[in-house]
């Protein structure tokens, strides 16, 4: 069986997943106007300089702060509610058509990010995915946040959530599929046989060229049911071209025509 493993912020949707809700969490009553200052600020550092280390670690110190007391069930509340109205707006149609193109080559598709379960879980059943992974918060026997971490879905833990997914479900990692916009996945494309860079950082666009990866840019945002996605791939004939035995590479041709997707040889 071969996987495909997407990265969440910026590789399927536009912006920090987070850092979207925002707006959401404040209308709850549950952030300050000041925080959503603060977010709108590290939103534009993120959109602008990209992931590292130093600062995905701020911002998940920042968030666990902030989460400590909260009531999980009223997060998931939250994040239910926002996901058609903020989230979905944000979804790269681009993602969604290859989430679509292999599953119908017959591969397991899972989001992989360090973004809470609670958003990361949701976002996977609206794409129709097979599975994800996220990082889990501690909730105490009242069903509260306590400000701690179970598990951290970044960098090498990522890696190795991922490799014992791959043994569960008996994925072939050499044959199979990452996508993602940051260095800081390189470990997890790395593991795979067809690592591709999506809208890369500088580091990412450095080494994905030295090391002959596939960089792809997605563009077209827009607000897209799944049932319209699949009548739009009936449409164009690429359902019987995938169940006659067409490669994804003879497809990918196909998107990169329709939504200008670049490739770099």
């Amino acid at each position: 069986m071969e996987g495909v493993f997407f990265d969440l912020d910026k590789t399927v949707i536009a912006r920090a997943s987070m850092l979207a809700l925002g707006t959401r969490f404040f209308q709850e009553g549950l952030i300050t106007r000041r925080t959503v200052v603060r977010s709108l600020y590290a939103q534009t550092v993120y959109k602008y300089l990209g992931a590292n280390e130093r600062r995905l670690k701020r911002l998940e110190n920042a968030v666990l702060s902030l989460t400590q007391g909260w009531e999980q069930s009223m997060v998931l509340r939250v994040v239910s509610e926002a996901l058609g109205e903020i989230i979905t707006p944000l979804i790269y149609r681009e993602a969604m058509e290859l989430i679509d193109l292999h599953h119908l080559a017959g591969r397991k598709v899972f989001l992989v990010s360090a973004s809470p379960e609670e958003v990361v879980g949701p976002m996977a059943s609206f794409l129709g995915v097979d599975g994800f992974i996220g990082s889990r918060s501690r909730v105490d026997d009242e069903g509260k946040y306590t400000g701690e971490l179970v598990f951290y879905a970044y960098g090498p833990y990522k890696v190795e959530a991922i490799a014992t997914l791959a043994e569960t479900e008996a994925i072939d990692l050499a044959n199979s599929y990452a996508y993602s916009d940051s260095y800081t996945d390189i470990p997890m494309l790395e593991m795979v046989g067809h690592p591709i860079a999506v809208n890369p950082d500088r580091v990412l666009t450095k080494v994905a060229r030295d090391r002959g990866w596939e960089i792809l840019e997605f563009k077209e945002t827009t607000k897209v049911s799944r049932p319209y996605l699949v009548r739009t791939l009936r449409n164009v004939g690429l359902v019987a071209i995938v169940l006659a035995g067409g490669t994804m590479p003879f497809v990918g041709r196909s998107i990169v025509r329709r939504r200008r997707i670049h490739q770099l040889n």
